[in-house]
């Protein structure tokens, strides 16, 4: 199944790779693994949004396994999803809108197990000790964050829904 192409206009290869690579290469700055990157990169690149390993493989010039490990990566930190072709084997990997959203939410558990391996240290250190405060002080810096991605995630969606229509 081939990408379908962009309504009204031909879509330049040359200019969707270099984007693909730029956008990757700030992925990378920022700590995501090359391979991921440039995987993601292509996902959001797509049109559908959506495809196959063999699509990947062939748009980004990478092995199967490549892809594999990538999408392996990208879904357990909730930027991709999976899903299997309607009568057939194949699976098509997905990029949903809501991206930053899913990897957010999943930072936000991450954040939860934090504050509470924290709590424990400042019982176990003592809140009065140097260690015990440093604890509590990160603590508070991880309770405060979590407060305030969950305004930053509502406001987004009234800004989302007003900008692009959605309700």
């Amino acid at each position: 199944m081939t990408e379908p192409k962009a309504v009204g206009r031909e879509r330049d290869p040359e200019a969707v790779s270099r984007f693909v690579e730029h956008f990757a290469a700030q992925l990378v700055e920022a700590g995501v693994p090359r391979m991921p990157a440039r995987v993601f990169g292509a996902l959001l690149a797509s049109d559908a949004g959506t495809l196959t390993s063999a699509e990947l493989g062939e748009q980004l010039q990478i092995s199967p396994a490549a892809v594999s490990g990538a999408v392996r990566y990208l879904a357990q930190v909730h930027l991709v999803s999976r899903e299997r072709e309607p009568g057939s084997r194949r699976e098509r990997y997905r990029v949903h809108s809501n991206q930053w959203y899913e990897a957010l939410t999943n930072r936000e558990a991450l954040i939860k197990r934090w504050e509470e391996a924290l709590r424990e240290g400042v019982t176990s250190l003592g809140a009065e000790t140097p260690a015990g405060r440093r604890l509590a002080e990160t603590l508070a810096f991880f309770e405060f964050v979590e407060g305030e991605v969950e305004a930053m995630m509502e406001r987004w969606r009234v800004h989302r829904d007003r900008t692009f229509g959605r309700s």
